[in-house]
């Protein structure tokens, strides 16, 4: 693989909001080469969020036409790759009207992409032995499995022109099977949760959500959540929300 060793570090928009591409500067040698991967005030001076990443995942992938997806999980992710190449494709399961807004592109060891919570995330190894690497922004476990979302890699609505057909690729029996765009659920957004739900103010809040069909709203009391008890905080994974309303 060839890389333009001298370039600037750069950022491209795409048609999914949120989602970047960055252009990595590579320096090598005769020795082989490297590069920053990952730089914190560099990339939010062109815009990457201050997503605050708390996890690296590394996926090796043994042989070329290995093909992973299509999965949007509840956190924002940062993907490189440390060796070989993908063909990547993004789909946008947001809720909103860029749902099914698609990007495609290839990411080898000079280019990185962003990808934003409920933005569906798909890849095939262009090479054997790809190592394909993230950063997300929230720890994994099985409360926040239970709220990824799928689509169908072959779904025709997408018309993925993925480089190795599908039928010559390697795939797990779950990506097999996940639904076509149509009927995929979109992305929940992150849940609020109301304390001292059963005052005055927390009977009116429930009764808004309600009448104007939130989701995501989750309501508590003193007796089951006492937020001046240290303890009682194990019983969350905070990560699944956004907003915490004290009535």
């Amino acid at each position: 693989m060839a890389f333009e060793f001298e370039k600037e570090l750069k950022v491209e928009k795409t048609n999914i909001p949120g989602l970047l591409v960055f252009d990595l500067p590579v320096h090598g040698d005769n020795r082989g080469w490297f590069k920053e991967n990952w730089q914190r005030a560099k990339m939010m001076g062109l815009g990457l969020p201050d997503f605050g990443p708390v996890q690296n995942n590394i996926s090796y992938n043994a042989t070329k036409g290995v093909t992973r997806g299509i999965h949007a999980e509840p956190w924002d992710k940062y993907i490189s790759i440390a060796a070989g190449e993908i063909f990547g494709a993004w789909v946008d399961l947001r809720p909103g009207e860029s749902f099914g807004q698609v990007y495609t592109t290839r990411l080898d060891p000079s280019k990185a992409i962003y990808v934003p919570r409920g933005v569906g995330n798909s890849f095939q190894a262009l090479q054997d032995g790809t190592v394909y690497t993230y950063l997300v922004n929230a720890h994994w476990s099985l409360e926040q499995k239970k709220t990824y979302t799928f689509v169908n890699l072959a779904d025709p609505e997408l018309n993925i022109q993925w480089p190795i057909p599908l039928e010559e690729s390697e795939r797990s029996e779950a990506d097999l099977h996940h639904p076509m765009l149509k009927d995929a659920k979109p992305m929940a957004p992150k849940r609020t949760l109301v304390t001292g739900c059963n005052g005055q103010l927390g009977h009116a809040i429930r009764a808004y959500a309600e009448a104007h069909d939130l989701q995501g709203f989750e309501y508590t009391d003193i007796d089951e959540f006492d937020f001046s008890d240290p303890k009682a905080y194990e019983a969350y994974d905070w990560s699944l929300y956004g907003t915490i309303i004290n009535a």
